[in-house]
């Protein structure tokens, strides 16, 4: 899977899939309940950077003492509004408000992606923002929010 990085503005992004052929209805519900659940995730502050202490303690967490009170002092980092999953042809794509959530949430949807495609759905390209010159955007992508 060929992996592209355009020009990346996180408040107006565009997360396009190239696949193979015309994906089946079977495989779009795939890539559906991939970008609906990471943007979910997201608009919760799920990719908060700032935030990881799991992470952060490495590899023993055993009995691990959690500071529950960084939680509180950490800022928000909320995905704002998703756009409706378009296909056309071999295309998916899908706009994005990140809103403050960090790149973090990139590299987890990267990762999600790809082992999506090895598993499930065969994806020949994931192009991350700018413009796709196969499929024009319109201005009015802004009028399908899941969230406002």
């Amino acid at each position: 899977m060929e992996i592209q990085f355009r020009e990346f503005n996180p408040f107006d992004l565009w997360i396009w899939l190239e696949f193979p052929t015309v994906p089946s209805r079977m495989e779009q519900q795939y890539i559906e309940e991939l970008l609906d659940s990471w943007f979910y995730l997201g608009k919760l502050g799920g990719f908060n950077a700032e935030n990881l202490p799991v992470q952060d303690a490495g590899i023993e967490i055993s009995y691990m003492d959690y500071d529950e009170s960084q939680l509180e002092s950490t800022l928000m980092s909320p995905m704002h509004n998703m756009g409706d999953i378009e296909y056309l042809g071999v295309w998916g794509r899908c706009w994005f408000d990140l809103g403050t959530s960090d790149l973090i949430a990139i590299d987890i949807l990267i990762n999600s992606i790809y082992q999506l495609s090895k598993e499930f759905v065969q994806i020949n390209k994931i192009i991350v923002g700018g413009q796709n010159e196969d499929w024009p955007v319109n201005d009015n992508h802004n009028s399908n929010f899941y969230s406002e």
